[in-house]
């Protein structure tokens, strides 16, 4: 049986089943893995790990411990409790336009940010001109539709993964920014520490940066000075303000004090920072890396929940949640009626029932002619052809973005 128990609850024999740190490197050489002694349960605490599931058929039990099951399940009501609402929709006719437009953009910007790591790590400067460049036109494509960008931004090259998650980081700060309300000047700023969060990872080495397992504790506390070394990188450059900077030196700190650099706590935090850590976590979660595979974006969503009890802001993770929705655009979904397809709009009455363009029978693996399914329309009519589950695009060879026109 799969538990979830605080790490003071740990002790020697247990057999952990998930570090539940999806945003670092643990420090064992597998992800599921016995605890023998008292030093690995040390280990476990200093990464700043405050809990955990074990596997209690491979290790000692812990009494009063909830199961995981029982875990997902109050983490979904509550979920399902805040997406009882409708999402902010704009104008949809301009959709299939800015989707073309978004495409063409990401092509332009990946191609800058490559130039641009590539001369911050030969040491060369930034055209911040340029920089401030590219994050106008991505703010203007999210003010003309604000799933577009983002979701054409979910599909990553595992290759290109450092260009592109610095762009989908910068887009979503851009986009959630603009659903909390910020002015210009606020959301192009924190767009541009978007883009640029990761610049210090430029300063390290590239063995650590791509290895495509654990690192080791040596190697992780190198990778940890990316944060700083990003940090002076932008104090280079006096046409950029303090929110801009802090999301570079405020992404990877937690509410609780077990992030770094500096292990802050709070409100210590700048608010960029905070929005930052969110954005950073949900799109690497959501993202396959070399050495592990994509969460589904519910998932990914019901992790940030989950954490917002000790590492981030339950405030702004469900404004984050009720701001992408519970099944993003361009999320792939099973229905009760067997039909597979990709969630194209945000429900009318509320994010529980999403349009769904269905392209797949699973009775009987054959693709069909795409149809549009307003599960609100059909919910509120009695129906039942509610969402089932999340679907592996690879699973049913669809590309998710070929049909969100």
């Amino acid at each position: 049986m799969i538990k979830k128990i605080k790490v003071e609850q740990l002790k020697p024999g247990v057999f952990v089943h998930d570090f539940n740190c999806g945003w670092l490197h643990h420090p064992f050489l597998a992800d599921r893995t016995k605890l023998k002694t008292d030093k690995d349960i040390d280990k476990v605490i200093k990464y700043g790990i405050r809990e955990l599931y074990i596997d209690t058929e491979k290790g000692l039990d812990v009494d009063d411990a909830p199961t995981q099951r029982e875990t997902r399940q109050e983490i979904q009501a509550e979920i399902e409790k805040l997406s009882a609402q409708p999402a902010k929709r704009g104008d949809r006719s301009s959709f299939k336009d800015e989707i073309d437009r978004a495409k063409q953009l990401i092509g332009e910007v990946k191609e800058a940010t490559k130039k641009l790591m590539h001369d911050i790590r030969l040491g060369k400067r930034m055209d911040i001109q340029q920089v401030e460049g590219l994050v106008d036109r991505m703010t203007d494509s999210v003010l003309n539709d604000k799933d577009a960008l983002v979701s054409l931004l979910r599909i990553k090259n595992v290759d290109e993964y450092t260009y592109l998650h610095s762009m989908a980081v910068s887009a979503l700060c851009i986009s959630f920014t603009q659903g909390l309300g910020f002015d210009a000047a606020q959301v192009k700023q924190i767009g541009i520490g978007g883009l640029l969060h990761d610049i210090g990872k430029m300063r390290v080495p590239n063995e650590i940066l791509n290895k495509p397992g654990p690192l080791t504790e040596k190697e992780f506390e190198i990778m940890k000075q990316h944060v700083k070394a990003g940090e002076a990188v932008l104090r280079e450059y006096t046409s950029l303000d303090e929110r801009c900077t802090c999301v570079t030196a405020h992404h990877h700190e937690r509410l609780d004090g077990t992030g770094y650099p500096e292990g802050l706590k709070g409100d210590e935090i700048s608010l960029a920072g905070q929005i930052a850590a969110i954005v950073d976590i949900y799109d690497a979660l959501s993202s396959e890396r070399c050495y592990k595979k994509a969460m589904y974006p519910t998932v990914a969503l019901s992790k940030l929940f989950e954490w917002s009890q000790s590492y981030l802001k339950r405030d702004l993770v469900e404004k984050f949640i009720a701001h992408l929705g519970i099944y993003p655009i361009g999320t792939l979904v099973r229905l009760e009626n067997h039909f597979v397809g990709v969630v194209v709009d945000h429900g009318k009455e509320d994010l529980l029932h999403p349009v769904v363009r269905a392209v797949v029978d699973a009775r009987k693996a054959k693709p069909i002619t795409p149809i549009d399914i307003d599960l609100a329309r059909q919910f509120s009519a009695g129906q039942t052809h509610g969402i089932v589950a999340c679907e592996s695009p690879e699973k049913w060879k669809i590309r998710p973005e070929d049909y969100l026109w």
